[in-house]
């Protein structure tokens, strides 16, 4: 994750960290390793994916967040979040990426949402702490758990860090490697000697072929890795769960449903005329409130229908590269009724991570998806977020290159 790091030869030695028993490892990963990221060693129990980050207000995604996440969870990991926030002291470019990347959190409630700082300080120590303070309140605000991500030279040099311990105790995530050898396991006598560390990342080559390696060194017992994660959670895919008794009339699975970003079982349930009890039977869920973006249920029946389109409404939040006029014909709505709707007076300025409220109606005769490539897209990585490949959309939409595609571009997935 550190870009460009001096390697530390801290003091060994540190306060409240639990015996070796309690500690967990874990990798951190971006789009670098890939749609399904690298979960490194058996032993290793979490893992941290990028889901995007600002560079001076240019908000961006990281393609391989989602399928990361889902991935890593189907593999029993402890699945987290961090955003590089190379915003310096400005809390308006700090708001504008938090209110476009909060909503699309894909892990529990509780869980780890990190801010990596290693880039792009001002100045102002006093400035740059108010800011990532400011960043780790609204991250707190929303139910998670924030951390501060970075090296120890760079925050003695930019941030006054016992502020944040005074309001987040142990909530740093530092980084100090030996060398770029292939690492397995710390080497304590670099570790970089600062109060309340929670995880140190040990390593940017815990494999051959760079893999960034961590530890979590549960002070006073407490592995923050297990933030939003229950006790019963599945770690390194423990023995499936035994299959309660079940009547002979147990419904049978007509079909299955692909979990999207606001699901709930009950609203799933509603739409196929079942029960959220009869869907957390037939698919063998043990927390009928816990469900993750990309989740295939099995469902019974079929889509309640009225043979007329039923109304719809959902949030939009817009990206880089937007217009209103791509997201309305996205959704098939007017672009100035959809001005209109969300108090927009010129329809030609939005910005990255403003709320739109669509309203339009769903027809249950057509399945089409279409979407509109946005600016930094490529066809392998639309086809990861739609859960299909590069060379069936390039062949729904005759692309005979798929290494070319152009912003504005509309293509049916």
């Amino acid at each position: 994750m550190v870009t460009a790091m001096t390697l530390f030869m801290g003091v060994g030695g540190f306060a409240g960290v639990q015996a070796a028993d309690a500690r967990s490892y874990g990798t951190d990963v971006s789009k670098y390793q890939g749609a399904n990221g690298n979960l490194g060693y058996g032993r290793d129990s979490f893992s941290i994916a990028q889901i995007g980050g600002s560079i001076n207000g240019y908000i961006y995604d990281q393609w391989t967040y989602n399928s990361q996440m889902n991935y890593g969870r189907s593999a029993g990991k402890r699945m987290h979040t961090y955003i590089w926030m190379q915003t310096g002291a400005n809390q308006w470019q700090t708001k504008q990426m938090l209110d476009y990347f909060m909503p699309k959190i894909n892990a529990p409630k509780g869980s780890i949402v990190a801010l990596d700082y290693e880039s792009g300080a001002s100045g102002d120590i006093q400035a740059n702490t108010n800011n990532i303070l400011y960043g780790m309140r609204y991250i707190r605000d929303c139910g998670y758990t924030p951390m501060y991500y970075s090296y120890k030279p760079y925050t003695l040099a930019h941030v006054d860090y016992h502020r944040i311990l005074a309001e987040f105790p142990d909530s740093l995530w530092i980084a100090a490697y030996p060398n770029y050898n292939v690492t397995t396991e710390p080497v304590w006598s670099i570790f970089p000697s600062m109060d309340g560390i929670s995880i140190w990342q040990f390593t940017s080559t815990y494999m051959s072929g760079g893999l960034d390696g961590n530890i979590s060194l549960a002070p006073n017992g407490k592995d923050i890795t297990k933030n939003g994660y229950g006790a019963s959670y599945n770690n390194n895919q423990a023995k499936p769960a035994q299959q309660p008794s079940q009547p002979q009339n147990k419904p049978q699975a007509t079909g299955t449903y692909v979990v999207k970003s606001g699901d709930t079982l009950g609203a799933i349930a509603a739409r196929y005329g079942t029960t959220w009890q009869a869907l957390q039977s037939l698919n063998g869920l043990s927390n009928p409130n816990y469900l993750y973006i990309g989740q295939v249920l099995k469902v019974t029946g079929q889509v309640k229908s009225n043979n007329t389109p039923a109304t719809t409404q959902s949030v939009y939040y817009v990206r880089y590269g937007d217009t209103l006029g791509a997201i309305a014909n996205r959704y098939g709505v007017n672009v100035y009724t959809l001005a209109r709707n969300n108090g927009i007076s010129n329809v030609n300025w939005i910005y990255p991570g403003q709320r739109i409220v669509i309203n339009g109606t769903a027809s249950q005769a057509s399945n089409v998806r279409r979407y509109t490539v946005r600016y930094g897209d490529t066809l392998g990585g639309i086809a990861a977020r739609y859960g299909t490949s590069a060379w069936a959309i390039a062949q729904k939409n005759g692309i005979h290159n798929v290494n070319l595609i152009y912003p504005g571009q509309t293509l049916t997935i």
